[in-house]
């Protein structure tokens, strides 16, 4: 038996049942695809691959369906991502491009994600304790208040103001106190600027201690605020409708995932750097009770460096190939946006 035509069959199969979610038949596979041989041969290569495990008969006298096993091959060996159309990149490109924050980003982000795969879509804010400083300015708002502005590399930018008793320093002083600080900080992930920092008051004069005290305490604060690496914006819901008739397996399932954030994260997985994509099919996943769920996800951050995980979740039964392409384009153009930020 060819194993080549086996493989063929089996990609067969799966399109054709994500396409109709209907069991599919040899006489169908010959019709519609054009394997150059005859239903009993195509009959016997869908033995074989029942005997294997990659494909079931749900009931008595049906086709074929494929299993969580027929599908970790079809997006192993068989599938190929769907290049997106020149209207698609340039939808993406011009929805995304118009956020202004970070907060604006992740919600057109999941949106799009979501119309794209007409799946449930997931996005993780990107989490703190990943980013780097990438600077730190000060703005005097009077004689004694400070505008302190960190931004990082997610794109996140926290502002704090500081009060001071005293009159702030003179202009040549305050640049001279903003250059430590960007010395101490900038390029150091969050763990270790905090730590950094704790050295900027005995870095300079006994006059200027107390404002520097006082930045270095602002500063810390600012970083220390980790909620926003345990929140995803979660989009699609009206989507699952779709699926009425598997409720019970793979709809319920999802809609009280959507109520847990912690249980969203841990199905995305972790993030991974470059744009890899992550699927994960049916009992794969971390939970029992998304047996018949798959996740397809993706890291995304500035550089290489992955702060955050996005993806879609849907049944066992998706468009593998297309949901791929969608979650890996959007992943990028994401980490573009930050990284120009």
């Amino acid at each position: 038996m060819s194993q080549e035509r086996k493989l063929a069959v089996l990609r067969a199969i799966v399109e054709d049942y994500v396409a109709t979610e209907e069991p599919v038949g040899s006489k169908a596979l010959v019709e519609r695809h054009g394997l150059g041989v005859s239903p009993a041969t195509v009959r016997n290569d869908m033995a074989a691959l029942e005997d294997e495990g990659f494909i079931h008969q749900p009931h008595t006298s049906a086709g074929r369906v494929p299993t969580d096993k027929g599908y970790r091959l079809f997006v192993d060996r068989l599938a190929t991502l769907k290049p997106m159309s020149t209207a698609e990149k340039r939808a993406i490109a011009t929805f995304l491009d118009g956020a202004v924050d970070l907060d604006d980003v992740v919600q057109r982000a999941v949106r799009t994600l979501s119309q794209l795969t007409h799946q449930v879509a997931v996005v993780q804010y990107p989490t703190l304790s990943r980013s780097t400083v990438r600077h730190v300015e000060f703005v005097a708002l009077s004689t004694t208040r400070l505008l302190v502005v960190l931004i990082l590399s997610n794109g996140r930018v926290e502002q704090r103001i500081v009060e001071t008793a005293e009159r702030l320093l003179d202009d040549e002083r305050l640049a001279e106190l903003r250059t430590r600080v960007n010395r101490l900080a900038a390029g150091q992930r969050i763990a270790d600027a905090s730590t950094a920092l704790g050295d900027l008051p005995s870095q300079v004069s006994e006059p200027d201690g107390p404002l520097a005290r006082a930045v270095t305490d602002a500063l810390v604060e600012a970083m220390s605020d980790h909620r926003r690496g345990e929140r995803v914006a979660v989009s699609g819901t009206s989507h699952l409708a779709r699926h009425g008739d598997q409720f019970e397996t793979s709809v319920r399932p999802l809609l009280e995932a959507m109520e847990e954030h912690v249980v969203l994260l841990k199905l995305l997985g972790e993030a991974s750097a470059d744009g890899e994509l992550t699927v994960r099919i049916g009992t794969e996943g971390p939970f029992s009770q998304f047996a018949k769920t798959s996740v397809v996800s993706s890291g995304y951050g500035p550089g290489n460096d992955a702060l955050a995980s996005l993806g879609v979740l849907g049944p066992t039964r998706m468009d593998y190939p297309s949901t791929m392409a969608s979650v890996r384009a959007v992943a990028r153009y994401v980490s573009r946006i930050l990284d120009e930020a």
